[in-house]
């Protein structure tokens, strides 16, 4: 174990052949946020409250009947978990179609755009275990859409200045076993780096509030919230009922 925890990565552009693990990796990398996000709901105190209230429910209408007051209870548990999984598989369905469809034209064509994997050397042979993606941004269309996203307030932390240029960054994923060994933040590091090299004034990240150790990872390099909302790819209520907000992380280059 000691010799895995001194390990040497290397993060290079995206090659053709690194679709399918590329594609695999970024798929249970979303999907993995299901459960933390269906416990934090169902821990919260409405939905604790909720819960009691239909098991209770459940109870009298069953004539004293603790099976169905279980019954109630697990329904409106299915119901937060099947909020919590439509919400990530939108997302991943959705990124999966557009910009990860074709990931070569989408990000390596472009020299604003940039598309990372982080491999190591595993019996000899290399292996694809992360991956980050930047896509740069021209003009102030960006602003509009924080506006709508935080009622037109701009948090008095940043300075928006230049062309309104930036880079807007995919969330890292790096494969479950290889991760507490500062990986994702080489990679974060490098999509920083690129931006800077194209001149682009801040990098954005959208981080979902399950996520806790992006959003750990973000303050490591001094990010900043200047929005929160809940306009998921799912149904507005479905975010609501799984009691997700998106916070828009920002770091000035």
């Amino acid at each position: 174990m000691a010799q895995k925890s001194n390990t040497q990565f290397s993060i290079r552009d995206y090659r053709p052949s690194d679709q399918h693990v590329v594609t695999s990796i970024f798929s249970d990398g979303v999907l993995e946020h299901v459960y933390p996000a269906f416990f934090r709901a169902m821990s919260h105190p409405d939905h604790v409250g909720i819960a009691l209230s239909i098991c209770m429910a459940g109870y009298v209408l069953g004539g004293s009947s603790y099976f169905q007051a279980l019954l109630f209870g697990s329904a409106w548990a299915g119901l937060i978990y099947y909020c919590c999984h439509d919400i990530y598989e939108g997302y991943m369905l959705k990124r999966l179609s557009t910009d990860m469809a074709d990931i070569q034209t989408t990000y390596l064509e472009n020299p604003d755009n940039g598309f990372w994997v982080a491999e190591v050397d595993v019996n000899g042979q290399s292996k694809v275990v992360g991956m980050v993606a930047v896509l740069g941004k021209r003009g102030e269309e960006d602003m509009e859409r924080f506006e709508d996203w935080n009622g037109g307030v701009v948090d008095e932390g940043l300075e928006y200045a230049g062309d309104g240029s930036y880079g807007e960054m995919s969330p890292v994923v790096v494969e479950f076993s290889w991760r507490r060994k500062s990986l994702g933040s080489q990679l974060t590091r490098k999509a920083l780096d690129f931006c800077k090299e194209r001149g682009l004034s801040r990098l954005v990240l959208d981080v979902s509030s399950p996520q806790m150790a992006a959003v750990s990872m973000c303050q490591k390099f001094s990010f900043v919230q200047t929005s929160s909302h809940r306009n998921t790819h799912a149904n507005r209520w479905f975010s609501k009922l799984a009691r997700i907000n998106v916070m828009r992380m920002e770091k000035l280059i």
